[in-house]
């Protein structure tokens, strides 16, 4: 009975390791997907909503591979830094040709779900494809690259929302594209700004490159230009009509978001959005009332 407690106990331990191996709670990320559909007025639609929550699955899980690829080629850098050298593989709990073969199963379900979410959507196939492309460019040495290490920080951002829309068959329309674009900038910006005035510059190596000026300014003026974005979506004659002129009182609020993750961000902080989102009560709550007056305007008022 000892020994089989003993087995029992290590095999949770195992599975705790592989979960955080696959870094779930990066998964809010893919929540991006829901924002055509919800944006919509479709997430009533049970067809497009369980099509968004089939790419989201798929999202999740080519995410985790991702993740698990570049701890595999960080694992030597990991092991310098005081937080990384906790991760699974740097510290030597999950060996590298059991994280691999890990990958491939999850990279085989993710691929299984997909086909059933996109069938023969040539479109939401690229993107996926594109998604993975990117990523696997960014933990092979693309993460090394000034600027590029961003725009792939962006990209990932960007491919979400329109593989959302893709499954969904909804438009995206211009100022949310243009907003999601501009707070990615901001979030993938503010990342670099906090590895920069921490512990991580001694190990990311595209940090020689920038500097706490640079970022400051293009963080801020990215940030400007996704509230005015925002903004302009909200006074929009379609919006409008679409939704009420009611949604124009939801502005003051995104401000008040934009300035406490700001502050968040720059108080002991390591950048990383879902460690700055989580990381701070009043945040999530703010980020709950704003998603909670959205739906009221748009699917009850």
């Amino acid at each position: 009975a000892v020994h089989m407690r003993k087995n029992s106990s290590q095999e949770g331990k195992e599975m705790k390791n592989y979960i955080k191996l696959m870094r779930p709670k990066h998964y809010i990320k893919n929540l991006i997907l829901f924002l055509p559909i919800f944006f919509n007025g479709s997430i009533t639609n049970i067809q497009k909503l369980l099509s968004v929550i089939g790419g989201f699955c798929v999202f999740c899980l080519i995410s985790s591979v991702v993740y698990i690829i570049n701890d595999i080629c960080d694992a030597e850098n990991d092991r310098k830094h005081p937080t990384k050298c906790n991760r699974p593989i740097a510290s030597g709990k999950i060996r590298k040709p059991s994280a691999i073969v890990f990958a491939v199963l999850l990279f085989a379900c993710a691929m299984a779900i997909n086909w059933f979410v996109c069938k023969t959507n040539i479109l939401a196939w690229v993107l996926t494809v594109g998604y993975i492309a990117l990523n696997l460019g960014y933990s092979l040495g693309l993460k090394n690259v000034v600027l590029a290490d961003i725009l792939i920080l962006v990209s990932g951002y960007l491919i979400r929302l329109i593989y959302g829309s893709a499954i969904t068959d909804i438009p995206v329309s211009n100022w949310l594209y243009l907003t999601v674009m501009a707070f990615s900038f901001y979030m993938g910006l503010g990342k670099r700004r906090g590895e920069l005035g921490g512990s991580g510059g001694t190990t990311r190596k595209v940090l020689k490159f920038y500097n706490r000026s640079f970022l400051d300014k293009n963080m801020y003026m990215t940030l400007g230009l996704g509230i005015v974005f925002y903004s302009l979506w909200c006074v929009d004659s379609g919006t409008v009509a679409m939704y009420s002129d009611k949604i124009i009182f939801t502005i003051p609020l995104v401000v008040i978001i934009c300035m406490k993750y700001s502050l968040t961000l720059e108080g002991d902080s390591d950048g990383d959005p879902i460690s700055v989102i989580f990381h701070d009560k009043w945040l999530m709550a703010l980020a709950l009332f704003y998603a909670a007056l959205i739906l009221f305007i748009i699917y009850i008022f």
